[in-house]
């Protein structure tokens, strides 16, 4: 049995338990609003330095000019060389030799192939008896005619005999000159075993492989002239009347100031070397209206070969005050051309342009922009409508670094 003395400190022990508690909650409560306030404190500082206002994107700007430009017209071009040899024995025969290697230059007159001189060695050497019978006769029959002709004057020897030596002398001498020129033909038969380029030039890959068969109606190989090089185009027959009068005097050979003429090829380069109008076809085709022209370029590197297809283009009249702006500018959208425009509070706005043609790094543009005009070059991946901007001028080597 608990006693007075233990139930009163029992109840002063609970007591002070609760009174612990009390105290351990409070400090806890304590802890806990301090650490809300703290991380509200924190948050609202985070919160202010996301609030502040982004830095402007750096962009390259560069003023839309106006300038005086040439006109160029381009038509589809096809290259040939001025000259293009089929190589074809003159002699049928076996080819016993190829002696140029396939895609080779070639100069005019060195040797291709060789066919098999046996059967034309032989021919040479049967001509040469004729000729020699031939010379037999010849000298026989001039032997009869010296003898005779006294004789027959003397009455000696019926004239008859005599006009028979003579007659005879005359089909010896013709029977020579035959035997001749069989000779000849032989001898040009045995040369003609051994063929030779016509000119100089690219040789193509052979056809005719070594012994084979060839006659005079094998296409044995193409030699093609490439320096210098024609460009095949045609024009439309308006074009053509526009321009009639230099025509006329390309046709008549005469020294004229000829349009330069370029040729884009077909990696849409312009090959370096400008060229001329050399040749204009002689009618207009009934089926296409146009009419055929020719163009000249010098190819010394031998860049540009038969066969290659491209653009040929010459100045066709002048777009007088033109404005301009680089081709990074512009921006090309499914066919729908647009530019960033810096306003004079350097903000973009976004505007849609009609564009013209290319003149070298620039575009001609048409309509949507005004001279003086800011457009951007350069940073367009953070823009948008009404974003402001911090504009720097446009260096035209930093489209090269990119």
């Amino acid at each position: 049995m608990r006693t007075i003395w233990d139930q009163t400190e029992y109840n002063h022990q609970t007591h002070r338990g609760q009174e612990r508690t009390e105290i351990a909650g409070l400090r806890s409560d304590r802890a806990i609003l301090t650490f809300l306030f703290l991380a509200t404190f924190l948050t609202g500082c985070g919160s202010k330095q996301e609030i502040g206002a982004p830095e402007a994107p750096v962009v390259e700007v560069t003023e839309v000019v106006r300038r005086d430009v040439p006109i160029y017209t381009e038509w589809v071009a096809q290259l040939n060389g001025p000259n293009n040899a089929q190589i074809t024995p003159r002699v049928q025969g076996y080819l016993l030799r190829q002696d140029y290697r396939d895609g080779f230059f070639v100069k005019k007159g060195q040797l291709l192939y060789e066919i098999d001189p046996t059967p034309f060695e032989a021919a040479v050497a049967q001509a040469k008896a004729q000729v020699a019978v031939a010379v037999a006769n010849l000298s026989n029959a001039d032997t009869n005619v010296a003898r005779d002709r006294p004789l027959a004057a003397q009455s000696a020897i019926p004239q008859k005999q005599l006009d028979t030596d003579l007659a005879t002398q005359a089909a010896s001498k013709a029977q020579l000159g035959a035997s001749e020129a069989e000779l000849i033909q032989a001898k040009l038969n045995l040369s003609w075993t051994k063929v030779y380029s016509p000119i100089e030039g690219i040789a193509g890959l052979t056809i005719s492989q070594v012994g084979n068969l060839v006659g005079t109606t094998t296409n044995m190989t193409t030699v093609s002239q490439v320096n210098p090089m024609w460009a095949y185009f045609s024009i439309s027959e308006s074009d053509y009347l526009s321009r009639a009068d230099i025509f006329r005097q390309i046709v008549n050979g005469k020294s004229f100031d000829s349009p330069t003429v370029e040729f884009i090829q077909a990696n849409g380069l312009t090959y370096p070397q400008k060229g001329r109008i050399i040749l204009v076809n002689r009618e207009i085709a009934s089926q296409t209206g146009t009419i055929q022209l020719v163009a000249e370029f010098p190819n010394k590197m031998t860049a540009l070969r038969p066969g290659g297809f491209g653009r040929v283009r010459f100045q066709t009249g002048m777009n007088d005050g033109a404005l301009l702006v680089p081709q990074a500018a512009v921006i090309e959208v499914q066919s729908i051309y647009q530019v960033a425009v810096v306003g004079g509070d350097n903000k973009v706005n976004f505007r849609v342009v009609k564009v013209g043609n290319r003149v070298g790094t620039d575009w001609i543009i048409k309509d949507g922009l005004k001279p003086g005009e800011q457009v951007v070059v350069q940073g367009f991946m953070r823009l948008r409508d009404g974003v402001q901007v911090n504009p720097k001028p446009f260096v035209a080597a930093s489209v090269d670094r990119n």
